[in-house]
């Protein structure tokens, strides 16, 4: 049996495609199957496409009205849209920017209401950024007394709530009475999870309130750009801050 598969296996041929002739090595590469099957998908693509092409301008109205048949022109076998000419005069145009400057204080003050109300709600709690956490210091009158110090003591609390920012009762708030809230473990991850949600949206409101703040900035620096008094460019304006500009001093009447 094995000797009748080496037999078999020896009659076996690899198949290899015709290559180019020699004396047509000149006209290049002979083309396969493949290459020509990609050619052809191609034109066919484009042949479909010029005949959708040719249906729809058989089937346009020409005279069906289009307004961009008064807002465009011809120029070089280009259409181009047809500049509108300014209407509005600067006191116009200072106004506008009042009602936008009003606009955008208005819902920063909306906004800034809701962080107050939002930092009301959460009070900060286990604020897990070290470095904006808050500082309690105590003072003492001798470094034996340092020595000696004990938070827990000083408290009046138990070691194991010393370092709790928040909701720390003291030795006889626990003997008296009991412990109100979430005990069960799921219930305290599930308000764990609220709590952060919570905090996401705060900082996305205080950044909000900030960019508009900045917004805010800039729509006033442009107004003033509007009044012909001579001034100097200070700072370039960036994506935090308005550019400065230094006016001139001018006597009021």
């Amino acid at each position: 049996m094995s000797s009748f598969r080496k037999v078999l296996k020896s009659k076996q041929r690899d198949h290899k495609e015709r290559s180019q002739l020699g004396f047509r090595k000149h006209l290049g590469l002979l083309e396969k199957k493949k290459d020509y099957k990609l050619r052809a998908d191609d034109y066919h693509r484009k042949q479909r496409t010029l005949m959708a092409l040719r249906k729809k301008a058989m089937d346009k109205n020409p005279d069906e009205f289009h307004f961009k048949m008064i807002n465009n022109q011809l120029k070089d076998g280009v259409h181009v849209i047809k500049s509108k000419q300014e209407e509005m005069t600067e006191e116009q145009k200072k106004v506008m920017r009042t009602q936008d400057i009003r606009y955008v204080e208005m819902k920063r003050v909306s906004e800034m209401k809701k962080i107050e109300r939002l930092k009301a709600e959460l009070h900060l709690l286990d604020n897990d950024d070290e470095a904006n956490k808050n500082k309690h210091v105590f003072f003492v009158d001798t470094k034996k007394e340092v020595e000696d110090f004990d938070l827990a003591t000083h408290l009046n609390t138990v070691p194991e709530l010393v370092d709790r920012t928040y909701n720390r009762p003291t030795i006889k708030t626990l003997e008296s009475k009991s412990i109100m809230g979430a005990v069960n473990p799921e219930r305290i991850k599930k308000l764990a999870k609220q709590r952060k949600n919570q905090y996401e949206v705060l900082s996305q409101r205080i950044d909000r309130e900030k960019k508009m703040f900045v917004i805010t900035q800039k729509i006033q620096t442009r107004k003033d750009l509007q009044d012909k008094v001579k001034k100097l460019k200070v700072c370039k304006e960036t994506s935090t801050a308005p550019a400065v500009y230094k006016f001139e001093a001018k006597r009021k009447r």
